[in-house]
Formats: structure tokens, C-alpha cells, sequence
């Protein structure tokens, strides 16, 4: 039995509602709190006044004002509607390839938590990243101190989890393709944040140059490498096959000629251009050491310029796609350098207002950012903890029906051999399916989905859960057994696997509308995968399309929709 695609539409509405209402007034109602807080206290009136706050290195505050801007932007991504799918099985699972075991597990478990709780996670990343952009803009002193450490641990998790470490575990990597994952910059930019105002004017711009050197030594050394393919000519130049896979995604035309032309020069340069990428990386690199001995400017504008160039030819601005999560690693390397370029280190900043209408505005902005962050680690703290959603469920089936329709009566037998029918036990609600004991695809991910349920209701749970054989050849008792001891269902409360001759069979696969197709030679059937919730008056309230997923997250997130529909009825 084949899987639908999961389709998106079945849950923008519930991931807009969540991002545009209840998470707006959640943060509208922290922040009332908070601001009532800070009033009382008069705390509100003294927001970056402290005198270490006044006038803080021009260099601190554009690196506030940049990396706050990333931040920002970051967030802003987030808020596309094809995150809560889209991020997990798209962006992190494909960056999982070659990275060593230990990595590889860590990744994993996150993208199956991910999956288990995507909008809820989705709304939590998109509304912590846009809070932490929001403070780090406005916040100076201590404040600012807090924040850049909380900045430095956020982008340190996802460039461990969510980048596989930026990819330097994986062969052909290549700063123009994102190595060593733009995550990184933001924990160098968090961690000289976190410092107080003498140990960043110490430390700042001698040890960001430095650090930044060397990774660019490290990077011409992997460009020059033949595994990157970048000394190609023609199609196979790593650059040119880039620039055809980026210009696919929908953007502006000028911008997807601008790197096909990009592409193109490549492509005739050959090893010609990735001379002149190493000798780039080279130049900046040594002149970024010597930066603040000789008091250089230009080793910095060289490689702002060119990580501009690259950044729009090699990695097409990577805004684009619908699944963007960052605008890639040259901006944030970029932005580091100016920070951290000789120029910026001993100026200080301008004051252009009264300090204390700064002091207020900036304490308003403060106090709403900080209601974003403490409302998302909360609920994603939260939900970490929580059963898993259904929303894998509603993306693969969409919505379960609400009936009210008589449900025919049957009997046959059970797998103890004793006659069993619809609705005998008085008082329980029915949740019926149909299972092929020959299947080895959907059915048992299927019958893994019904223990799962059980075992996550009350052990005296008004309810019986019926399969009936749907194969017309192999529906005997034997196969019944069989199956049910391979898939664990034996141990399963009230779990009752019914067969019988296949005119009845045949007969109940009718009255509840389930399709079954095998010939003889098959060796198993395709048949509909459905369940029926059923009263104790036998009338079907719920036809609920299961086409499952064969994952841990998605077998869960099944389950969530069922415990949901069952507790409408009164099961719990």
C-alpha cells in the first residue's frame, strides 16, 4: 500500500493560528505582567542607564546591531509556513550524512522530537529567535551580557544539532557552500557579548581576527582539495552544478540571472576561478592576522567584499526556497569581520537622543522581547515533556470525518476461536479497522499504532478494539495468530483480530465502504486504510483515514489524533 505525500495545506491554518493568536497573547499577556512588574519597582526608568552602559566600543555596538539583525531576520524565516514540515525532514535530516555516529543518533532524536511536536516547536524557534534579535538590538550592560550568553547557547544547539556542526565532518565542504555553518559566527558573536566592557575591549578584535584567520586558512585548504570539484571546467564545476540546483527555486529573475552568470564564468575559468577563490581566502587571511599590528583596514573590505560576491553567486542570497532557516555563513562572517576590523575597536559610540528616552524605549522593546523568549522556552520546554501532536496525522490524512451513521452488526470469530460481534460488550466504545495478517508494510505499523493507543488509556477504558482479516486468501485463524505475535498485539486489553469465511468478510468490508484488492498470485492485499469509532448504540461517529507513517513520531502523532477523537466519546 503506497503513502500520500504529506500535504502542508492540511496545516498552515492550524500553524498560523498558533503563531498569530494564542502565541501573541501569550506574549501580550507576560509582557503586561512583566512591564506591571517593572513599573512598580521603577526598574523600567533605569534600563541601560548604569554608568558601565553609557558609551559603550562602537565595535560592541555594531555587533549587537548586526547579529541582532541576523536574529531577527532568522526568526522572520521561521514564520514560513512549511517550517513545522519542512525543517526537520528537509533542512536537518539531510545534513546527518556523514557525520559520525554519536552526531548522527544526537540528530536523530532531534528530528524525531521535531516531529512529534512541530508546531509547537516551529512557533517556539520562530518567536525565541525574532525575542533574542529584539533584545540584543536594544539591550547594553548586563542585560546585554545575559542575552549574548543565551545567543552563544541557542546557536551553539543548532549548530551542533539542526547544522550536523556545520558540515565539517563531511567530505568536499567548502565555505562558499555554508562550511563551517553560519551558527557558528553567531556563538563567536554571542560569547564576546557575554563579556563585561574592559575584557571585550581586550579581547574582542585581537581574538576574532585571529580566530577568523585561521579558519580561513582552513577553508583555502578545502577548497584546493579535488574532492570539491571546484577545478572543473564546464558542468561538473562544483560552483556551476550549484548555481543550476539554487536558480530552480522560485526568485526574482535578475537574481537567478546574476548567478547563473555566476555559474557560467566558472564553468569557463575552471580551476582558473578556484585559484582565485583560494588566493582570496589567503590574502584576507594573512592580512586579518596582521590586521592590528599594522593597523590594515583593507584585509577586512577584501573579505567583506568577496563573502558579498559569494554570497549572492554561490549561495543565491539563501533567502529563498520556503525552508530558508539563516541567510547562510558569508553575511554573519562578514558582519563579524567589520565588527572586529581595527577601525571599529577603540571608537566609541554616538548618543543621537536623550538617554533616557532611549532608556524607555528601549526598556518597552526589551520587556516584549523578553515575554517572546520566556513564552517559548517555556511552551517548548513543555512540549518536549508532552504526547506527541497529531499534526503528522492531519498533514498525511487531513481531518477524520464526524458521522452519525448506523453501524451494520457482524459476527465472526475471533483469534481465541470464540464467536465475537459488533457492539456485544455493553457499554463499550468500538474502535474498528481492517488489517491484512500477510501484510508487511502499512498493517503493522498499523497494529504497532492500536497497541500504543492501549497502552496509553486507562487499563479500564470502556472499549474494544476489533481488526477485521482483510485478505481474501489468507484469512484463517492460523494467520490471524500469527500475526498478531509477530506485532505484539497478544498482550493488547480487549484487542479482538476477527476472520471468518469469506462471504461474512467479504460482506463487512462492504458495509463500512473498505475497498480490498489481491489476486491469488499477490502476496499481500491493497485495501483502505480506515477506522471507525463506534458508539455503544453502534453508530459511527468518526470514519478516520489512516495511512500511516513509518516513523516513531508520526506513529505517535497517530495516536494523539485517535486518544483525541476516543476522548470526545469519553474514553480516556
Amino acid at each position: 500500500m503506497s503513502q500520500r505525500p504529506l500535504n502542508l495545506a492540511n496545516i498552515i491554518a492550524i500553524f498560523h493560528h498558533a503563531l498569530y493568536v494564542t502565541s501573541i497573547l501569550w506574549v501580550g499577556g507576560i509582557a503586561v505582567v512583566l512591564l506591571a512588574v517593572l513599573m512598580s519597582t521603577r526598574r523600567i526608568f533605569a534600563f541601560n542607564l548604569a554608568p558601565e552602559d553609557d558609551l559603550e566600543p562602537r565595535s560592541r555596538t555594531y555587533l549587537r546591531w548586526s547579529f541582532g539583525a541576523l536574529w531577527l531576520i532568522d526568526g522572520i524565516l521561521q514564520f514560513q509556513p512549511s517550517m513545522p514540515l519542512g525543517l526537520a525532514n528537509n533542512i536537518v535530516a539531510p545534513a546527518t550524512v556523514g557525520t559520525p555516529s554519536w552526531l548522527h543518533s544526537l540528530m536523530l532524536h532531534g528530528i524525531s522530537v521535531w516531529n512529534s511536536h512541530p508546531i509547537t516547536l516551529a512557533v517556539g524557534v520562530a518567536w525565541f529567535q525574532v525575542g533574542l534579535g529584539l533584545v540584543i538590538l536594544v539591550a547594553r550592560g548586563r542585560t546585554s551580557r545575559i542575552v549574548g550568553l543565551v545567543s552563544a547557547s541557542w546557536a551553539g544547539l543548532i549548530w551542533l544539532v539542526g547544522n550536523g556542526a556545520g558540515g565539517i565532518f563531511i567530505a568536499g565542504a567548502s565555505l562558499l557552500f555554508g562550511w563551517p555553518g553560519a551558527s557558528l559566527f553567531y556563538v563567536i558573536a554571542g560569547m564576546a557579548l557575554s563579556l563585561d566592557r574592559r575584557r571585550f575591549s581586550d579581547l574582542f578584535s585581537r581574538i576574532t581576527l585571529r580566530t577568523l584567520s585561521i579558519l580561513l586558512v582552513i577553508a583555502a585548504l578545502l577548497q584546493s582539495l579535488p574532492s570539491t570539484q571546484f577545478w572543473h571546467g564546464g558542468p561538473t564545476n562544483a560552483l556551476t552544478a550549484m548555481t543550476r540546483y539554487m536558480t530552480a527555486v522560485a526568485q526574482p529573475h535578475w537574481l537567478a540571472a546574476i548567478v547563473r552568470s555566476g555559474g557560467s564564468i566558472a564553468a569557463t575559468m575552471g580551476g582558473g576561478f578556484n585559484i582565485v577563490i583560494i588566493l582570496w581566502l589567503l590574502v584576507s587571511a594573512l592580512g586579518l592576522w596582521m590586521a592590528r599590528v599594522r593597523s590594515w583596514h583593507w584585509p577586512a573590505w577584501t573579505l567583506i567584499v568577496g563573502a558579498v560576491i559569494f554570497w549572492v553567486i554561490a549561495e543565491d542570497t539563501a533567502i529563498f526556497g520556503g525552508v530558508a532557516t539563516d541567510v547562510n555563513s558569508l553575511i554573519p562572517l562578514a558582519l563579524l569581520t567589520w565588527c572586529a576590523s581595527p577601525r571599529e575597536e577603540s571608537a566609541l559610540g554616538h548618543r543621537r537622543l536623550p538617554r533616557e528616552m532611549t532608556s524607555a524605549t528601549s526598556a518597552v522593546v526589551a520587556t516584549f522581547a523578553s515575554s517572546m523568549l520566556i513564552f517559548a522556552a517555556v511552551s517548548m520546554g513543555l512540549a518536549t515533556s508532552a504526547s506527541a501532536e497529531n499534526t503528522l496525522f492531519l498533514a498525511q490524512n487531513g481531518p477524520a470525518s464526524a458521522v452519525d451513521l448506523p453501524a451494520k452488526s457482524f459476527t465472526l470469530i475471533d483469534q481465541y476461536n470464540h464467536r465475537f460481534t459488533l457492539g456485544e460488550h455493553r457499554g463499550r466504545v468500538t474502535l474498528l479497522t481492517f488489517l491484512d495478517p500477510h501484510c508487511w508494510t502499512d498493517c503493522p505499523l498499523l497494529a504497532n499504532q492500536l497497541a500504543q493507543l492501549r497502552s496509553q488509556l486507562a487499563w479500564n477504558a470502556k472499549i474494544d478494539i476489533v481488526a477485521v482479516a482483510a485478505d481474501p486468501y489468507h484469512e484463517s485463524l492460523a494467520d490471524v495468530r500469527l500475526f498478531m505475535h509477530r506485532h505484539g498485539l497478544n498482550d493488547v486489553k480487549n484487542f479482538y483480530f476477527v476472520t471468518g469465511p469469506l462471504s461474512k468478510v467479504s460482506a463487512v468490508w462492504r458495509n463500512f465502504g473498505v475497498s480490498v484488492s489481491m489476486k491469488r498470485t499477490d502476496k499481500m492485499s491493497i485495501h483502505s486504510d480506515l477506522m471507525f469509532i463506534i458508539t455503544p448504540t453502534r453508530r459511527t461517529h468518526w470514519i478516520v483515514p489512516d495511512d500511516p507513517i513509518a516513523s516513531v513520531s508520526g506513529t505517535s502523532s497517530a495516536v494523539s489524533e485517535l486518544k483525541a477523537l476516543l476522548s470526545l466519546e469519553g474514553i480516556h
